[in-house]
């Protein structure tokens, strides 16, 4: 190895990647590793890793980088890493190439922590050549979007429908860091596959978001979806809901309630977005949902949920609408509550509706049902119980897409 290794590094303001290499070195640090990549440290983690065949990902990446020479060649090479891996957690799910490791090919938990091995290393690495903290940043950000299916969305194939599918890292990690997400489970079981409406055949593309209110904030969510919103027939956000049910969230409301993302920060304020002073407090779905609940999808539930919270006009205090909100409303909980699920919720359907497309676009948010572990299983990272649930959830949401899709 040429380049030297070590725990340090800052993280600057995130930005587009450029292929400039920056203006200066920097002076080295104490270790700034966030507190997602800290959790990477912890057994069921590596478990997790070990058991899958991810475990070499982030070790195999640091020897690629540290081959580097400029900056433009470690930006290709974050790109290639990081589109690889997002192939292989595809392939994986989809039952493509060998099985490696015991874990089911439907666990999306290799991909979230080996892609948090791989940011760790780039976040303390040290390079021959001058990097200041905005090519670090970008680096970051280009591992980020390639890793997560951001820019591997392609449609092809003529007389198509294309359908567009979100889903979402797991979270509350804290809580229990065994956890799964069944919408990112579903974004790698369905990227790239076809799927039969009653209006003919349609691909589906997807990509996965993190659990960060900052990056929500720096418009990850609008710079991914904006190219292709004007092109697609429908689209989905999907993440993890309630306990035993599906749900089509009928409004989503422009607040953000503070519960504590994967990095355990805090955001209690109104959905920051461009042009605020033309914010709606509310959006609405398009996506068929009549035809949805009735259509019978498979062992779960599914709700047509209207309820929001709201602080009626001339009013002070929040109160829960059953069925809606009220005119001239302000809001505090779309029908999906107010975490990152509402914000996702209410950004693609707010750019739907500024690109013109409310009348045209089908889309709005699903939420899945709970991934739960089997009864008794407090310590194990799976179970029969844990990967019958997941496959189920899968399985109906791409029901639910291919109802929405041919209604």
């Amino acid at each position: 190895m040429n380049s030297i290794r070590v725990g340090i590094g800052v993280l600057g303001f995130v930005l587009v990647a450029g292929l400039a290499a920056p203006a200066t070195a920097t002076a080295s640090a104490e270790p700034a590793f966030t507190v997602e990549e800290q959790r990477l440290e912890r057994a069921v983690p590596q478990e997790i890793l070990r058991r899958s065949g991810f475990d070499a990902v982030a070790p195999e990446f640091a020897e690629a980088l540290d081959e580097a020479r400029s900056y433009a060649q470690a930006h290709r090479i974050v790109v290639r890493e990081g589109s690889a891996l997002w192939r292989r957690a595809v392939d994986r799910a989809q039952g493509r190439g060998p099985v490696e490791g015991d874990l089911s090919r439907d666990d999306d938990r290799p991909l979230y922590w080996a892609r948090l091995g791989m940011t760790r290393e780039v976040r303390s690495w040290e390079p021959e050549f001058a990097l200041g903290e905005r090519g670090r940043a970008a680096l970051l950000d280009a591992l980020e979007r390639t890793s997560r299916g951001q820019s591997d969305i392609h449609y092809h194939g003529k007389g198509m429908k294309r359908i567009l599918v979100t889903g979402f890292d797991p979270f509350t990690l804290d809580r229990d860091v065994r956890i799964s997400n069944p919408s990112g489970a579903t974004a790698l079981a369905l990227d790239g596959t076809v799927i039969r409406t009653a209006d003919g055949p349609a691909r589906v593309e997807t990509a996965v978001f993190p659990v960060r209110w900052q990056d929500f904030a720096d418009g990850t969510v609008e710079r991914t979806l904006r190219p292709y919103l004007p092109k697609v027939d429908l689209f989905a956000t999907v993440s993890q809901g309630r306990v035993g049910r599906f749900d089509i969230e009928r409004t989503n409301g422009a607040w953000r309630g503070g519960f504590p993302d994967n990095d355990n920060v805090s955001r209690t304020e109104t959905i920051p977005v461009t042009d605020p002073a033309s914010q709606p407090q509310w959006t609405s779905t398009t996506l068929p949902y009549e035809q949805i609940v009735a259509a019978g999808t498979g062992p779960f539930p599914v709700y047509d949920n209207t309820s929001v919270t709201e602080i009626p006009a001339g009013g002070t205090e929040a109160v829960v609408r059953p069925d809606g909100p009220t005119p001239g409303s302000t809001a505090r909980a779309g029908g999906g509550g107010n975490y990152l699920s509402n914000e996702i919720a209410y950004r693609a359907t707010l750019l739907r509706d500024r690109l013109g497309l409310h009348d045209t676009l089908p889309g709005g948010h699903v939420h899945t049902p709970v991934l739960q572990f089997g009864a008794g299983n407090t310590t194990e990272v799976t179970d029969p119980e844990f990967v019958r649930n997941r496959l189920d959830i899968i399985a109906q949401v791409r029901a639910i897409v291919t109802v929405a899709a041919g209604a």
